[in-house]
């Protein structure tokens, strides 16, 4: 097994997330912590250092108004392993108006955004790293993209984590006003035309903050290999031809990796505080049944433990989910399997929610689909009832619930791309192989196909489903858990450590 770095290097993770709020997931009250985003993953992360034995500390930007409502519930709930652990002064807040009164973490108006970014920059950059003197530093996304040009500049390794494939711009002149000292490390930022001077460049040729980490980092990331290969080849033409051409530069010279993210130890059904009735890979078969009435219930669905239930659980957008695929087949799915009684069940925001209340309506199907805003307890019950979840997306940088499917015994049926390639593999019970159901042709034919696949599962005699069932829980959560990931970040950190600086 993997041990801490030897010298127990000092390693400082920047991430600008103390909560993941995705797109329609509603306000404050709302709130998860476990939402699978960058939030959670450094959470899981810095705990998991902590119990192999690293010396690691946290900046993070002093969001009042979020922690006066959440801190107490975040940093106990969440960060309550670290805590307990850590002295007070390993979590260190930037300090800066623009984000005290923030309800969110982003605002959703660029500009505004930008301004939180830099202001968190600058005082990681003034006064933090000076504080902490790490031996690494650890970036993710956008929002620390400007901080690998100085940890170059100062001779730090520096690692950039590629979660999400978003970026924002801004002049020198206006990282300068934000007060940052971008002339000390202009020539390891990355412009979006090529800079000749620093005079040049200040006040009209935009800085790229996404690609700049990329760029300056002396590792990078992504958090799935497949992702980082499809990057690399080229086949995802919404990433920008700057940041494919410099991830493909750190890949080449053996600077890039993928490392999967995993799920929250607390997705477990064997301790999972918000379903109805726990159980594990030896019991799931009656528990799940119990779980599946009890939730058929609640949401005004036959109840029938036999129906077979197919639960969606990521946010209802149609420009990465694939929900516009399960809305062309929605209603003939119900309708082929009409006598197995066939249930759908949304938990989710979204643009496309309106799409799936009208097919109920207008087919009058409402004891066949239960479509339901997004809600933390609501969406565990639908794990443990369930017995498939969708995930069509068409890209996918890493990926979560088909990783909780498994643990829950809930089975995938998934487009294959980015993490879902990497974590689901196609069922085969007659060799006691594969986890979920894939598709590789991204249309609603393709989700056709695969759901027929999972429906020709679910029609198998109950011993082999039960027998196959328990070795997929089984696998999960040896395969999907956040130590191994922990593990492979601290084998990066030794890497880095061991080779030579470059500048």
């Amino acid at each position: 097994m993997t041990s801490a770095p030897k010298k127990s290097p000092r390693i400082l993770i920047v991430t600008p997330e103390v909560t993941y709020l995705p797109e329609g997931m509603g306000n404050m009250s709302n709130f998860s912590a476990k939402a699978g985003g960058l939030a959670d993953v450094s959470a899981a992360l810095i705990s998991c250092l902590f119990d192999l034995g690293a010396d690691v500390h946290v900046a993070l930007p002093d969001f009042r108004s979020i922690f006066d409502g959440y801190l107490p519930k975040l940093f106990n709930r969440d960060l309550e392993r670290i805590t307990k652990r850590i002295e007070d002064e390993r979590i260190h807040l930037a300090e800066d108006r623009v984000f005290y009164y923030l309800q969110h973490v982003y605002s959703g108006y660029s500009r505004k955004d930008i301004h939180v970014s830099l202001a968190f920059q600058r005082e990681v950059i003034n006064n933090i790293i000076p504080r902490v003197e790490p031996d690494i530093i650890h970036c993710n996304d956008w929002m620390t993209g400007l901080i690998p040009a100085m940890a170059r500049r100062l001779g730090i390794p520096c690692l950039f984590t590629v979660h999400n494939i978003h970026t924002m711009t801004e002049t020198m002149a206006g990282i300068e006003d934000r007060g940052i000292d971008a002339a000390a490390f202009w020539n390891y930022l990355y412009f979006r035309n090529t800079p000749h001077s620093y005079e040049e460049s200040r006040g009209h040729n935009p800085v790229d903050f996404l690609t700049s980490g990329v760029f300056a980092s002396h590792y990078v990331n992504t958090v799935s290999p497949t992702f980082l290969k499809e990057i690399i080849e080229n086949r995802h033409p919404f990433v920008e031809p700057c940041l494919q051409q410099e991830l493909s530069n750190k890949y080449y010279a053996g600077c890039a990796d993928g490392i999967l993210n995993a799920p929250d130890p607390e997705f477990n059904p064997a301790v999972d505080e918000m379903i109805q009735f726990n159980y594990g890979p030896k019991n799931h078969r009656i528990k799940k049944r119990e779980n599946k009435t009890y939730l058929q219930e609640m949401l005004g669905l036959d109840v029938d433990e036999n129906a077979p239930v197919f639960f969606w659980p990521s946010r209802l957008d149609p420009v990465q989910k694939g929900c516009d695929l399960l809305s062309d087949i929605a209603f003939e799915i119900v309708s082929k399997y009409w006598d197995s009684k066939l249930q759908l069940i949304f938990v989710a925001n979204g643009a496309f929610q309106k799409h799936f209340h009208d097919i109920a309506d207008f087919h009058r199907i409402r004891n066949r689909i239960s479509v339901n805003d997004f809600n933390e307890a609501l969406s565990h019950q639908a794990f443990a009832s369930s017995d498939f979840l969708f995930m069509p997306s068409s890209f996918e940088p890493c990926g979560l619930p088909q990783m909780t499917g498994c643990i829950y015994g809930t089975l995938p049926v998934v487009f294959d791309t980015g993490g879902l390639h990497d974590t689901i593999r196609q069922l085969d019970p007659d060799n006691g192989k594969g986890n979920g159901f894939l598709f590789n042709v991204h249309d609603s034919n393709g989700l056709k196909w695969a759901v027929d696949r999972a429906m020709d599962f679910y029609f198998l005699d109950d011993s082999v489903k039960e027998r196959e069932i328990k070795r997929i829980m089984t696998d999960g959560v040896l395969e999907f858990n956040h130590t191994a990931c922990a593990e492979k970040y601290i084998n990066l950190y030794e890497k880095m450590l061991e080779r030579p600086f470059i500048v």
